[in-house]
């Protein structure tokens, strides 16, 4: 199905077995079932638009460094850097190595379509169940490598200055929500008109404050707590993320949505699941927000390179906003 021609949340045809709002098979072409679901939005020709907003040709990185998250939560082990001197090994030649050890949810990152199941029913993107997906090549993030890579308009909605502006006080390591009145004022005072295949990018909060606390903050709100800022999961912002027809959402927060999920409106089920998109958190949007004010324009030109990993669960994003 042409990108232009998806239909409304309302519209969207049943899919047996499954909760409205599925997209399987929108994206199937002659007969072969389709690997990266909304990334079919960024069509050529909404690449080419989307080079219209470099102007300035300054740019920004959107990754943490790699280590930085050095007590992850969710039982996740910690990046771990290893450097290599082969001078010191006998080598004739001056000459290092690093090897780098991760879990690719253990700080900034896209979720890829194989790291989140349906809650209800164990399927993932395009029907594949929790049991076979490890024994097929289906929806790994090499797909996305395959097509080349996510290419787009990226848009940042900052509910951290919009929150400043409106005496707004919360804390990011609660599970305080951004709902979708507040996310369209938000667009509405950046001055920012969404178009299909966008690529949003919500600035929650979540990162400064990390920044901002002690190891020992971190441990106790991070690796041992359990609720984090997020964009509110309800059937209003489900509605309004498919009906905008983004190509990808992303976030500074741990988990993108208000955390934990309530069901049944848990976002990563709509997201990865029943729309085959791709879901970032974790991303460093610190310098993008500092940089979408002083150009007072709130979009820009997004490149990312997701690790070529065949049968990819999730990858570091390696993005840049050039503006």
């Amino acid at each position: 199905m042409s990108d232009l021609q998806l239909p409304s949340w309302k519209n969207l045809p049943p899919v047996k077995g499954m909760p409205h709002g599925c997209a399987w098979g929108l994206f199937d072409k002659e007969g072969i079932r389709d690997e990266v679901g909304t990334l079919n939005l960024l069509s050529p020709e909404t690449v080419l638009k989307a080079r219209e907003e470099i102007r300035a040709g300054t740019s920004v990185v959107l990754n943490w460094p790699i280590d930085h998250v050095h007590e992850p939560g969710f039982g996740r082990i910690k990046p771990v850097i290893n450097i290599t001197d082969w001078r010191a090994k006998g080598s004739s030649w001056y000459s290092y190595d690093d090897e780098i050890s991760i879990n690719t949810q253990s700080g900034s990152q896209w979720d890829g379509l194989r790291h989140w199941g349906h809650s209800g029913t164990g399927l993932y993107y395009n029907g594949i169940h929790h049991d076979e997906l490890l024994q097929t090549d289906r929806i790994g993030t090499d797909h996305w490598s395959k097509r080349g890579g996510i290419v787009g308009r990226g848009v940042l909605l900052d509910y951290v200055a919009y929150a400043a502006r409106h005496n707004i006080a919360y804390d990011p390591m609660s599970r305080h929500r951004i709902t979708l009145d507040v996310l369209k004022a938000i667009a509405v005072e950046q001055g920012v008109t969404f178009r299909q295949g966008d690529i949003l990018l919500v600035r929650s909060g979540w990162i400064r404050w990390y920044n901002e606390h002690s190891p020992e903050e971190r441990i106790a709100r991070v690796k041992n707590g359990s609720e984090y800022v997020g964009v509110d999961g309800s059937e209003e912002v489900v509605e309004w993320l498919w009906d905008s027809h983004f190509a990808a959402v992303g976030g500074d927060a741990i988990g993108w949505e208000a955390w934990p999920p309530q069901l049944p409106w848990c976002m990563h089920d709509f997201i990865l699941a029943l729309w085959g998109m791709p879901l970032g958190e974790l991303w460093d949007l610190e310098a993008l927000a500092a940089e979408c004010e002083r150009q007072q324009r709130w979009s820009f030109f997004l490149t990312s390179a997701p690790l070529n990993t065949p049968g990819g669960i999730a990858s570091p994003p390696n993005a840049i906003a050039v503006f």
